[in-house]
């Protein structure tokens, strides 16, 4: 099994003309990913890397059946677009803009719960790498090649550390069940509490790697989850030990500004409920080799 996204999603990208969303179409289509269409307003009738675009993600859902959507729209428009797909019954959405203002996202998350959780559309992102079920479906911009099929299921908000931790597990013969970019930004669609959810209940993975980074309540809230309803092992790197407090480092989420919200801070959260933190990024795979280790003995 995965979580999210396997052999069977439906996808479909929306803003799929644009020359980045033309480019990781292509890279997603031959890694396998089951891309269905495309969506651009005014361009329905056309065709991109041989799938149909279409005006609507309505008239997307009805044609093909897609269940799952990649959104690449400029910041402008991306909150609307993300919208769009709830309304028309997407069940997975993977938003990779970067720059959508925080109000934005707050108008997003309470428009999307408006639907009673059964019925409401998943979100991960925004500014963030995608989703990848190694050997079945890739849905975002992800390098697929460093990417193993195994039982390692990786949590990121920084998209460069979690190809490096799969780099790593495959030179060490290690493989990922499902890798989850949640993105970078201090309002995103899902947090490390809501996959940690998802993985405890995958049957494939055996454990946890968890990416954390500077900023924000999120590690602390996982710290919580972890130690009151995660059997499984989790393993975290938490990335800006020496990042000064009140100054915007990459993300615009990370930025210290209250109690918990520093790297050694959330090391230490972390530690107290049971997880395993790797010292340095170069030792994530190691980290990750040596619980696993442990687990199986």
């Amino acid at each position: 099994m995965s979580i999210l996204l396997d052999r069977e999603s439906k996808v479909i990208v929306q803003g799929i003309t644009g020359k980045m969303a033309r480019f990781h179409t292509k890279d997603m289509i031959e890694y396998g990913t089951n891309v269905v269409g495309g969506v651009v307003p005014g361009k329905g009738g056309e065709t991109v890397e041989g799938v149909p675009v279409f005006n609507t993600v309505k008239e997307a859902v009805e044609a093909t059946g897609a269940n799952a959507s990649l959104v690449f729209v400029p910041p402008p428009f991306a909150a609307d677009s993300i919208m769009e797909a709830a309304d028309a019954g997407i069940k997975y959405c993977v938003c990779i803009t970067d720059g959508i203002p925080a109000q934005d996202m707050i108008r997003v998350k309470r428009y999307m719960y408006r639907y009673p959780k059964e019925k409401r559309m998943i979100l991960t992102g925004p500014n963030c790498a995608g989703t990848i079920s190694p050997g079945k479906a890739l849905l975002g911009i992800m390098p697929g090649h460093i990417y193993l099929q195994g039982n390692v299921g990786i949590i990121g908000r920084s998209g460069t550390l979690g190809y490096e931790a799969a780099a790593q597990l495959k030179e060490l013969g290690l493989g990922v069940s499902t890798s989850v970019g949640i993105g970078g930004d201090p309002i995103n669609g899902s947090s490390f509490k809501d996959i940690l959810e998802w993985f405890e209940q995958d049957p494939e993975t055996e454990v946890i790697a968890m990416i954390g980074e500077i900023g924000g309540p999120q590690e602390a809230e996982a710290a919580e989850y972890i130690k009151n309803h995660v059997t499984k092992p989790v393993v975290a790197y938490v990335a800006g030990l020496t990042a000064p407090k009140g100054r915007t480092m990459g993300h615009a989420g990370a930025i210290i500004s209250a109690f918990g919200e520093s790297a050694s801070e959330k090391v230490e959260i972390l530690e107290a409920a049971g997880v395993t933190v790797a010292e340095n990024p170069a030792v994530i795979g190691e980290t990750i080799a040596s619980v696993m280790k442990q687990n199986a003995a």
